[in-house]
């Protein structure tokens, strides 16, 4: 705890939030996940043994090996949990559809447009801390063995609907840029 990253110190999350986390992104064998500031490989290791293809974006080489250390331990399989040295700010995880981070407010707003370009659909699932004013689409927070950084907060990226649109014989403009389509 407390290892130095380029923005932030590494606090763990609770392995009940991990778990409570990638349920609220309903994740399967068929998802490609992203975990943005990965420390010791905790959530990319779980992933994983739900059957994704993850992979740790960690700026602190140090966290890295461990990483591949526990993922090792834990019979994880390198093709499955993927741990990389690098800026989160300088990759390109645009083809993930399922994307977890504890990372600051104001780093998340940083990442905010980068999260929104993404596929319709992607799900978004962060340890605590919000987008501003991007409300969550769903929050839980966990109890009992969790005693602190319990709370996880999923949104799905929208779709584009800036524009006009023609409905029947309605005309509707949209001025929001990013907003649902049901």
């Amino acid at each position: 705890v407390g290892q130095a990253g380029k923005d932030v110190v590494w606090v763990p999350t609770p392995q009940p939030l991990v778990e409570k986390m990638l349920d609220l992104a309903k994740i399967t064998a068929q998802d490609l996940h992203y975990d943005l500031g990965s420390g010791d490989g905790r959530t990319v290791i779980t992933a994983a043994k739900r059957g994704a293809r993850s992979f740790g974006i960690e700026y602190n080489p140090d966290m890295v090996e461990l990483s591949r250390q526990n993922a090792a331990a834990a019979k994880v399989s390198p093709d499955r949990a993927t741990f990389v040295q690098a800026d989160l700010f300088e990759t390109d995880f645009s083809k993930a559809n399922v994307v977890t981070l504890f990372l600051l407010p104001s780093i998340n707003m940083k990442l905010r447009d980068k999260i929104l370009a993404m596929a319709p659909g992607t799900r978004i699932v962060a340890n605590t801390f919000t987008m501003e004013d991007w409300q969550a689409d769903q929050t839980e927070t966990v109890s009992g063995d969790c005693v602190s950084w319990c709370t996880a907060l999923l949104w799905i990226v929208p779709a584009k609907a800036e524009g006009t649109w023609q409905v029947g014989n309605e005309t509707l403009v949209l001025t929001q840029k990013f907003q649902m389509l049901e």
